[in-house]
């Protein structure tokens, strides 16, 4: 990551998780917000508190809010007895130093060339390219498509609505299966016998209003299990975005975990702006060490015994480090595909997990159907191409 990225990333995280809190915080606040830390001098930076707090406030109840999200985020040694925020984490947060950084990075431009421009506040390309050359945003002000590579911690709220049609689309691709179970129908083949003799009671036993029976379809039981330790804290918040969503599309159950597991399905089916607040209660603790294969088992021997069926899908969102015995992951994944489930494993990075429990789990074989990278939502969007 670039020394221009760290400023501007940890500029738009904040505004993020203002947003998240219900401040109406958009492009225009988030530039005005760099604006003011451009022109403060950084002996000042902490009166960027009040600067700000007027940029993102629109009434009593944002200005009453303000000091604990602010100090949430910027100051976490402040606040006590409070549960920590997930997804916002950034290489630093010292307000002054950010305020450096920027001010080095952006103040140097001529101010003539500043003003030429309807967003020199940023004025920074809006996109730059990453090591493989693909153009990435910056900072949460983008000229680009959401799908161009934008990373989960500079999503913008309209990005949203993309995810939600990319979940929907997903689902169709997901298509229903067969059961044995059959559903009356009335274009059905298959005569109900039992059914027909009972409605021809009221016709004095004369088979007037046969009942037809049809194959029933259903959806494949989709299980999300999201893991939400230190090493995944920038990317379980958005990654339980995801979540939610195709707990929208198709009746996902989601489930996190660290050094244990906890269901979340109730709280993502919420459509409550402090939905981060409630998962964060229902998983006190987390945020510190990964116990994988321990989750899993507790996931297939506890939560999910009797639904783990042929027709069920889990999808792993994991960096794959794992705290418990290398060999454990492997096994406890083997008894999951023992019961017919089908295994995918979602990872941030560019590449495949490298820990060893991941290196056991490939060199068994056909434990998983494949590793996908998920970090912007371009990657989920090659994910529903190739979905078979």
């Amino acid at each position: 990551m670039t020394t221009l990225a760290r400023p501007l990333e940890s500029i738009a995280g904040f505004a993020a998780l203002l947003r998240d809190h219900g401040l109406k915080v958009g492009i225009a606040e988030q530039q005005a917000m760099v604006a003011a830390a451009l022109r403060l001098p950084i002996e000042r930076a902490a009166r960027l508190d009040a600067a700000w707090r007027a940029i993102a406030c629109h009434d009593a109840r944002d200005w009453r809010r303000w000091p604990e999200l602010f100090d949430r985020y910027w100051h976490p040694e402040r606040v006590k007895g409070t549960a920590r925020m997930s997804g916002q984490t950034r290489q630093s947060r010292h307000l002054p130093q950010v305020v450096k950084s920027l001010q080095d990075s952006l103040g140097a431009k001529p101010p003539q060339d500043r003003e030429a421009r309807p967003d020199s506040a940023l004025d920074a390309p809006a996109v730059a390219p990453d090591e493989d050359g693909r153009p990435r945003a910056q900072g949460g002000a983008s000229r680009v498509d959401a799908l161009h590579d934008r990373s989960f911690s500079q999503w913008l709220p309209q990005d949203l609505a993309e995810l939600e049609r990319l979940a929907e689309r997903i689902a169709q691709r997901l298509h229903k299966r067969l059961t044995r179970r059959a559903r009356v129908h009335p274009r059905g083949r298959r005569l109900d016998v039992r059914r027909t003799l009972r409605a021809s009671l009221r016709t004095g036993g004369l088979p007037m209003h046969p009942v037809w029976r049809a194959p029933r379809r259903e959806w494949p039981r989709l299980f999300i299990l999201v893991d939400v330790s230190r090493s995944m804290e920038t990317h379980a918040q958005l990654f339980l975005r995801i979540a939610r969503a195709f707990v929208s599309a198709m009746n996902a159950r989601v489930f996190v975990f660290h050094t244990r597991l906890a269901e979340v399905t109730p709280l993502l089916r919420s459509d409550s702006a402090a939905v981060q607040e409630k998962i964060n209660a229902v998983t006190a603790g987390f945020g510190g060490g990964t116990r994988i294969a321990t989750s899993v088992a507790d996931f297939h021997r506890v939560h999910a015994r009797a639904q783990l069926t042929r027709h069920a899908r889990v999808w792993v969102l994991s960096d794959g480090f794992d705290a418990d015995e290398p060999h454990r992951l492997a096994e406890e994944l083997a008894q999951v595909r023992r019961r017919g489930a089908l295994i995918r494993w979602f990872h941030p990075s560019d590449r495949r997990p490298a820990s060893q429990a991941i290196e056991n789990v490939v060199s068994r074989g056909g434990l998983v159907e494949g590793f996908e990278r998920l970090n912007s939502l371009r990657d989920l969007a090659d994910f529903e191409r190739h979905l078979k």
